[in-house]
């Protein structure tokens, strides 16, 4: 690539690692502590952005300024030595007094992309925005530095706002009547925060509205137990009277005057097929994928044929539905014999119509310059040339745009992360096994489905 840069992804959210391009940089790999810190320092501040003096402030605050200088220049080198051995310093560059990471170049922080998510969600409140966002939280923010309070506010922070988005999404399935959904949302939440109330509060008035009297009530109870054990903590007199107004059946009655909202319809976003069939497994790989194009704009899934490339990327698109503002548009290019045609698959997918004397390229380039669109591509591969192409030309030039790809061979365009699919899980038939057992396997419990 010469003096290209790459791009570089950083995660925070459950355990941290780097990546630059397609080489991963795992914590054990950091020589020095305090050099990953600085990466996951300027990672969470604003812009990537920081004086030295706040570095070395937040890394070494018990130190002297001119001792936490050079120890702030030996993790400055370590740090970009690591990133890149040849050229780590456009990676961690310095500015005047001031650090910067990725300065000019594309990076992608699983936080920001798990913030953006979430600001997302909740101007197009969405269940799937929300769903989006909530599955973007793969954990608690460093939690091998638990004890660094440079990283402690920002912790609680982005926990508050995973857990704030289920009591939203749930407020959401309640205005359009799927109570059942906004239930299971507060479940997960509550499990993970057993004393906040909101939640407490959201799961008493769902269950009333689900004519569940009892359980509206035994969630009162959960409450007051979850409270029991911490000091001046006490149930507020609004929950109280919601807790009376249940056990004398007033707001299930109250609700019942009201008509339901009508669900949030999928016309207009997107041109999916319908599933002919269930789909079967794949849940951690889903999850993956999603975190996966969260953090780059171009994803492409790989495999032999028959592995489940395809099926696997339309389900990933069908739970995104929502997620994009401008939809989710599916150009499948297995029929095509020539690339010519590419471009017009490109158009076709996402309703752009030609202009006579101007080629389509430029007309499908202005029309998605300012949408915000995840584009599928099925098939790629037989027309690499003519799909790399393009696909380089709309990024380029659309920078809202998320392409998610499958081929038997990566696209090869820059910037692109490929994700390997693997075959269905499958028992090793020399041990005996019960049949319990056997329907672990995704293989077995996709052969039972289509058997039945």
């Amino acid at each position: 690539m010469g003096k290209k840069r790459r791009s570089v992804r950083v995660w925070l959210l459950g355990g941290f690692r780097v990546s630059v391009d397609s080489r991963t940089i795992t914590q054990g790999t950091w020589r020095l502590r305090k050099a990953a810190g600085l990466v996951k320092l300027l990672a969470l501040s604003p812009n990537h952005h920081l004086h030295r003096e706040q570095v070395t402030d937040q890394l070494w605050p018990e130190l002297g300024r001119r001792a936490a200088a050079n120890n702030l220049r030996q993790a400055l080198h370590v740090a970009r030595r690591t990133l890149d051995p040849a050229a780590g310093s456009r990676y961690l560059a310095s500015e005047d007094e001031s650090l910067v990471l990725c300065p000019g170049g594309e990076l992608w922080v699983d936080v920001d992309a798990f913030e953006e998510a979430a600001a997302i969600a909740r101007r197009a409140r969405d269940p799937a925005a929300y769903q989006a966002a909530i599955e973007l939280y793969a954990g608690e923010l460093l939690p091998g530095d638990r004890y660094e309070e440079w990283a402690e506010g920002r912790r609680q922070e982005l926990r508050h706002t995973w857990l704030t988005l289920h009591v939203e999404l749930a407020r959401v399935y309640e205005e359009c009547g799927e109570y059942e959904k906004g239930i299971a949302s507060l479940q997960r939440a509550v499990l993970k925060e057993p004393t906040n109330e909101e939640m407490h509060v959201g799961l008493m008035r769902l269950y009333a509205y689900s004519d569940r009297r009892a359980e509206a009530l035994a969630q009162y109870e959960r409450l007051q137990d979850a409270l029991s054990g911490q000091a001046d903590a006490e149930i507020s007199a609004i929950t109280q009277r919601l807790r009376e107004e249940i056990a004398a059946g007033r707001l299930l009655s109250a609700q019942a005057t009201v008509a339901l909202a009508e669900e949030p319809s999928d016309v207009g976003k997107h041109n999916l097929p319908a599933p002919r069939t269930s789909f079967v497994g794949r849940e951690h790989e889903m999850m993956e994928i999603k975190r996966e194009l969260a953090m780059t704009r171009l994803l492409t899934l790989t495999g032999v044929g028959g592995s489940g490339k395809t099926r696997l990327a339309l389900k990933v698109a069908r739970d995104l539905i929502g997620a994009y503002q401008d939809g989710v548009w599916l150009a499948e290019l297995a029929s095509l014999s020539n690339g010519e045609f590419v471009p017009q698959a490109f158009a076709e997918a996402v309703g752009v119509q030609g202009q006579p004397g101007r080629p389509l390229t430029d007309t499908l380039v202005d029309v998605l310059r300012t949408k915000q669109v995840l584009l599928v591509l099925d098939n790629c591969e037989h027309l690499i040339d003519a799909v790399v192409s393009l696909v380089a030309l709309l990024l380029d030039s659309c920078p809202s745009l998320r392409i998610l790809a499958t081929s038997r061979e990566a696209i090869g365009a820059v910037g692109e992360v490929i994700w390997p699919v693997p075959l269905l899980s499958v028992p090793d038939l020399r041990s005996p096994l019960t049949e319990a057992q056997l329907e672990g396997y995704e293989a077995v419990r996709l052969f039972i489905d289509r058997a039945r």
